[in-house]
């Protein structure tokens, strides 16, 4: 097993499976993100929800009410915010909780808005506490509390602001306050597509991208893509590139098991990360219980990567438990790393 000390380059967020948004995505993204309802691939249940819950909002002719997206990174949480605001016919501001660092930069966001507008504020659970408190009165009465002055001679000013509808966005709803989870009127969770929904997603996107794709080349694509369309997307631009050089452009079956082995992604989508955490919590902790501090102590880890980025795949795919006591690996981490479990039940 390889050492941790040495593979910090590796756990990092350039991986070509990290679900994180990199810079060579966000053009491509822009390209590839579908603009409806209708375009977008899977997640029906909650798709189904979203469109009953938009066409009542026109009927009435009224915004909607404060919604909250919650899941994985990559699962399209950004794309269905842009959907919502083109649905109602309404334009969207884009930011994120750690870009909102004092109470005026909320207030001139919230007081440049025009009625009906669409504010979309991503890592939402990252926004500071007393931002929060400014957002509560915006979300319910839409008007800011203001306290002007010092001392004995502060005074609170309030400011009526335009309707307006909050989409939040967060990776760990459970980092967010109770008094500010309870100020979105809707709530929709995104999981892991499946199989068929990421083959569909990624021959929408090699058609988009003008890539002559095998629909066995999709098939392998999809397998290894994690279950998450950005870091599908991701794979196949890489797999376009290797096809382009060592063959004759078109992405074949073959062109992309030799791109994605020479990516180091395995057949379960797993990369050098994934393994560095699985075979130190074998080979360091006995297969657990571990705590994260710990683990990720051994592998030179931030406990956030470790629990918004990594661990929430591996415990998809049943790979590794959180339980009371710590982390554990299962039998199948171990039967897919070709290794033995204390009680010996694998040849």
């Amino acid at each position: 097993m390889e050492d941790a000390s040495n593979n910090e380059k590796i756990i990092g967020n350039d991986r070509a499976v990290s679900p994180v948004e990199l810079p060579e995505d966000a053009k491509t993204d822009l390209t590839l993100r579908p603009s409806a309802l209708d375009d977008f691939i899977g997640q029906d249940t909650l798709k189904r929800q979203l469109t009953t819950f938009l066409s009542a909002a026109k009927k009435r002719n009224e915004p909607i009410e404060h919604t909250l997206l919650y899941g994985p990174p990559g699962l399209g949480k950004t794309t269905l915010s842009h959907i919502i605001a083109r649905e109602m016919g309404k334009n969207i501001r884009i930011t994120s909780g750690p870009a909102i660092e004092r109470v005026g930069d909320l207030a001139a966001i919230l007081s440049n808005l025009e009625p009906g507008e669409i504010l979309f504020i991503d890592e939402i659970h990252r926004l500071p506490k007393t931002i929060e408190e400014v957002l509560y009165p915006a979300m319910e009465d839409f008007a800011l509390d203001m306290v002007i002055g010092k001392g004995p001679a502060a005074r609170t000013l309030r400011l009526d602001i335009p309707r307006f509808t909050l989409v939040g966005a967060t990776t760990r709803l459970s980092l967010l306050s109770s008094p500010l989870r309870d100020r979105f009127g809707a709530t929709y969770h995104l999981d892991y597509y499946s199989s068929g929904d990421m083959q569909r997603i990624i021959a929408r996107s090699a058609k988009l991208l003008n890539v002559p794709l095998d629909e066995s080349a999709a098939a392998e694509l999809a397998a290894r893509s994690r279950r998450t369309p950005r870091i599908g997307n991701r794979l196949l631009r890489r797999c376009r590139d290797y096809a382009q050089v060592h063959g004759d452009g078109k992405l074949t079956n073959v062109i992309a098991m030799r791109a994605l082995d020479e990516l180091c992604v395995d057949t379960m989508g797993l990369d050098g990360a994934d393994r560095i955490i699985l075979e130190a919590l074998i080979a360091k902790f006995r297969g657990g219980p571990v705590g994260i501090g710990t683990l990720a102590a051994a592998t030179h880890e931030e406990i956030a990567t470790l629990e918004e980025v990594i661990e929430p795949y591996l415990m998809h795919i049943g790979f590794l438990e959180r339980t009371p006591r710590g982390r554990v690996a299962t039998e199948a981490a171990y039967k897919h790393l070709g290794l033995v479990p204390p009680g010996g039940s694998l040849v």
